[in-house]
């Protein structure tokens, strides 16, 4: 385990890399992102403080996904075939998972507003640190459709 200081814009990882690493965050704010053949991105997820972010492929294997600094970050970089599961990792890793399932199913089924709601569940401490255009990347929606999203969940109140 390295710790490391990372700058905003930092990139910690390309798509196409092998042997790349896991990263906890212990300040600071990290994403996950893929980039399509029009050049836009589409965000995975996002790890604020005290999550654990990573490609899912082995580490012999090309990665998928971008992973760069929201944010100046302090985070510790894990060698993957090093992670050896402690029970606080475990509820992280679990945490990490059910996120992943809920967000591909509320990609599946729901509406804008219904995944407006749940991002501001599930990240209830970076609305506020994070570009409206990446909530709305990250939501699968145009910037102006979260915007929609927004004025229609103040008027349910």
């Amino acid at each position: 385990m390295i710790k490391l200081e990372v700058k905003k814009g930092h990139i910690l990882q390309r798509k196409g890399e092998v042997n790349t690493k896991a990263y906890q965050v212990e300040s600071g704010l990290l994403r996950s992102y893929s980039i399509d053949e029009k050049g836009k991105e589409h965000i995975y997820m996002f790890a604020p403080e005290n999550w654990i972010i990573a490609d899912n492929q082995p580490p012999d294997i090309p990665c998928e996904l971008f992973i760069d600094a929201l944010e100046d970050s302090v985070v510790l970089s894990i060698e993957k075939n090093d992670l050896s599961i402690t029970n606080e990792d475990s509820r992280k890793l679990i945490k990490r998972l059910a996120v992943l399932q809920n967000r591909i199913i509320m990609l599946m089924s729901a509406s804008a507003i219904e995944r407006y709601e749940h991002f501001i569940k599930t990240y209830p401490d970076i609305v506020q640190r994070v570009p409206q255009k990446l909530i709305a990347s990250y939501l699968g929606i145009t910037p102006e459709a979260l915007s929609a999203a927004k004025r229609a969940k103040a008027l349910k109140k």
